[in-house]
């Protein structure tokens, strides 16, 4: 039987900061085998249903940490995406711009000096936040407006995108409005629909280009160093096994320094310690964690599913320290589920 055609869904639509992690991570594909995606959920429900044999979402933020959407997903409540698995990631920079439409003056001496003056005026009085009890010393912005934001009554973006421009977006635009969407690119899209001028989006360069929009800030994230790590999953194979229990990615030496794994579990929150108790596997092992995270349950109220990546890697036939951190995890938890082992990608 031939193999199946590599197919890759991300969040969309295109030109958002997951297309461009797409094109990274698959650059011999045609666009054509690249779909795009509303949700991050339609992208977990392509890949589990074998409509795209791989799948490209946000995992986490270095200034904003993780993407809550896709943490849930991964926990599965509801048991729709239980065949999930990582198996790689990438980084690409984030560098948000505020986009919109600058109305044209009519073409009069008189006219163009105030539009100039205002411009100016935008950037020199509203040079920092206001101080307060809670925020004694506020980030001051590391960018300025290219033009008057006096018209924009409108903010778009994805939710993730407000915490990374908190500075900029805190000084230049307090109080208006911020309208959540499903990706930046998709913010600009709907900017670009309305030409009064009283909206705009927190978005990329190449979605701003794309839609025609104009540059009313550039570089507005808090931190020059921002980057978003992107998963990319697959669908589990028959040798992957049930919970992890056999089978697992790749072979040989485990490479603990070069290879992570994601794990997810839960305790009985009625054991004084029984937390404690299961990251101690890990310690036991000598498998450094790189993160951990807590989202509901979704069952009991004030109960948590706990997610930890390591470094380490676990190997086929159950061998391996990650294969033996495992087995004990599962007696010192009440559950968990293997998410994947990948190839690190973070050069530093």
């Amino acid at each position: 039987m031939a193999d199946k055609i590599e197919t890759v869904a991300f969040l969309g639509p295109k030109a958002s900061y997951t297309h461009q992690a797409t094109l990274t991570s698959f650059p011999a594909l045609p666009p054509s085998h690249l779909h795009p995606q509303t949700t991050i959920a339609d992208v977990f429900t392509a890949v589990q249903s074998r409509t795209a044999t791989h799948g490209v979402v946000p995992f986490e933020n270095s200034t904003n940490g993780s993407v809550v959407f896709t943490l849930d997903l991964f926990a599965d409540l509801q048991h729709q995406h239980p065949d999930i698995l990582v198996c790689g990631e990438v980084y690409v920079p984030v560098r948000h711009c505020l986009v919109g439409h600058i109305p044209t003056p009519p073409r009069t001496a008189s006219t163009s000096t105030s539009t100039s003056t205002s411009t100016a005026s935008q950037g020199d009085d509203s040079g920092a936040q206001t101080p307060t009890r809670s925020a004694p010393n506020p980030l001051k912005p590391r960018a300025t407006p290219l033009a008057d934001l006096s018209r924009v009554q409108k903010l778009y973006s994805h939710p993730q995108a407000w915490g990374q421009c908190n500075a900029f977006l805190s000084t230049y635009l307090k109080g208006v409005e911020r309208l959540d969407v499903s990706s930046t690119s998709r913010a600009a899209e709907l900017v670009a629909a309305d030409a009064s001028g009283a909206s705009a989006a927190v978005s990329s360069e190449i979605a701003a280009q794309i839609h025609g929009l104009d540059y009313l800030a550039r570089g507005i994230q808090d931190a020059e160093d921002n980057e978003t790590r992107f998963f990319i999953l697959r669908r589990a194979a028959e040798r992957d096994g049930a919970d992890g229990a056999q089978g697992g990615d790749g072979g040989g030496d485990e490479e603990t320094e070069k290879w992570k794994t994601l794990i997810a579990f839960t305790v009985d929150h009625e054991d004084p310690g029984a937390l404690a108790k299961a990251l101690e596997v890990f310690k036991t092992y000598g498998l450094n964690l790189t993160s951990i995270n807590a989202r509901p349950s979704g069952i009991v109220a004030w109960n948590y599913v706990f997610f930890v990546e390591i470094k380490g890697r676990r190997l086929e036939g159950g061998e391996g320290v990650v294969n033996r951190a495992l087995r004990d995890l599962g007696r010192a938890a009440r559950g968990w589920r293997w998410l994947g082992s990948w190839e690190s990608k973070l050069e530093r």
